[in-house]
């Protein structure tokens, strides 16, 4: 029997309470009167929704800046309080979790349309809550109570009165170091994993810069804008020629440039945009998050992705690709969107993007160095990635049993 079971059966020998959130801590909104989000600098640094959504814990380190009126009324982060994602495209991503595990320095704020709960360190340990919060049995009661059609959300009320488990704080701490255990190892892969992601986009910005580009012996290179190459896709197609693996929303392109997964939230009425094989798409709800896919195949979308389609015969879709998912592309994207809690990139200014594009001869050899790059970094199948995803799956199964517990009789 191991050290949990031995203090489940001490502990806990007619099962574990549930608490109400309300019950055991308090519940709290992120910034308010803010402007400015994510300048060069302002009069105070906060947690982001992609800080927050992306890590299990949050990275403390190199805060953006924002400017908020009255900074000194603001609620104030410190160790130990858990965040949460608030409003999103689906109801899978709200009330995602992270926890501020390490210090923060003074006068760190949370994103406006975030909240997070402060959690009674007598009663509960705010690591195992956060552990809690991303199992699936709590997943799936909060997609119980998240409301929404097209905007999903869940009510800070409605939040409160969703219950967790309280064992011991025994019990507690030793699921924590248990877990930690798992994640420790996945946190060392990904962190490499990270690095070589930092090397191939460092690699792939240099080769599509312009110098880079003007230097090549013998080429001829233009500066164009997005919209001169390039449009919007404007063709209509039926929702019910798409399926879960044609049909593309922002719900199923992956954060970090990652792709696509099938859709679990496919239209069944109306016409969507269509797009071909050789469009770029790209989310163009937060910016930040840098959802972008190249299709391989025919389908449709909505209007809160852009589909991009090339007009120009002399460039190639997929060095565009690579030019649009580029930091740089991103960036720019960020820095003209328009909105404070569920910002858009502006259509307009997108297609007022600059680049540079060579012959097709220079562009097809660009293209093949970097896809075999991005195989070698990002492929699912072969190397870090794959013992990630493992790592991953052990984790998660090892969660939802360590995170299941008897409910008291009491």
């Amino acid at each position: 029997m191991s050290k949990l079971d031995e203090l489940i059966k001490e502990l806990c020998p007619d099962g574990v309470e549930y608490k109400q959130l309300n019950e055991v801590g308090s519940i709290f909104k992120g910034m308010s009167g803010v402007t400015d989000k994510w300048a060069d600098s302002g009069n105070c640094r906060f947690i982001d929704y992609k800080n927050v959504y992306d890590h299990l814990k949050v990275d403390v380190f190199d805060l953006p800046y924002a400017t908020v009126k009255k900074s000194e009324n603001q609620f104030i982060l410190r160790q130990g309080d858990i965040l949460f994602t608030s409003a999103s495209e689906t109801p899978d991503e709200c009330a995602i979790s992270s926890v501020i595990e390490r210090e923060l320095p003074d006068g760190i704020f949370l994103d406006d349309h975030l909240f997070g709960i402060r959690v009674d360190n007598e009663i509960c340990d705010p690591v195992f809550c956060n552990y809690f919060f991303r199992s699936e049995s709590f997943r799936k009661t909060v997609n119980k109570s998240v409301r929404g059609v097209t905007r999903f959300y869940i009510s800070m009320p409605d939040f409160a009165k969703l219950q967790i488990p309280v064992p011991p704080l025994e019990i507690q701490r030793e699921i924590v170091r248990i877990l930690d255990k798992f994640t420790e190892l996945q946190a060392e892969l990904q962190a490499e994993l990270d690095l070589r992601l930092k090397q191939y986009e460092y690699y792939r910005d240099e080769l599509l810069s312009f110098d880079k580009l003007n230097n090549l012996a013998g080429e001829v290179v233009r500066r164009v804008r997005l919209g001169e190459v390039a449009k919007y896709s404007v063709a209509r197609i039926s929702a019910d020629l798409v399926d879960d693996s044609t049909y593309v929303g922002v719900d199923n392109l992956l954060p970090d440039k990652r792709g696509k997964i099938n859709s679990s939230h496919v239209p069944t009425a109306g016409y969507l945009t269509k797009f071909v094989a050789g469009d770029v798409l790209i989310g163009n709800i937060r910016p930040y998050l840098r959802k972008i896919w190249l299709a391989d195949i025919d389908g449709g979308t909505n209007g809160d992705v852009l589909s991009i389609h090339v007009v120009d015969k002399l460039l190639n879709s997929r060095f565009l690709y690579y030019v649009l998912s580029s930091e740089r592309f991103f960036t720019y994207s960020v820095n003209n969107s328009k909105g404070a809690k569920m910002p858009r990139g502006d259509r307009r200014s997108i297609m007022e993007y600059e680049f540079t594009i060579p012959s097709l001869n220079a562009q097809q050899k660009i293209v093949e160095v970097l896809d075999r790059f991005s195989s070698i970094t990002t492929s699912l199948t072969n190397g870090l990635p794959a013992e990630i995803k493992l790592r991953q799956q052990q984790y998660e199964y090892y969660r939802d049993e360590l995170l299941s517990f008897k409910l008291t009789n009491v």
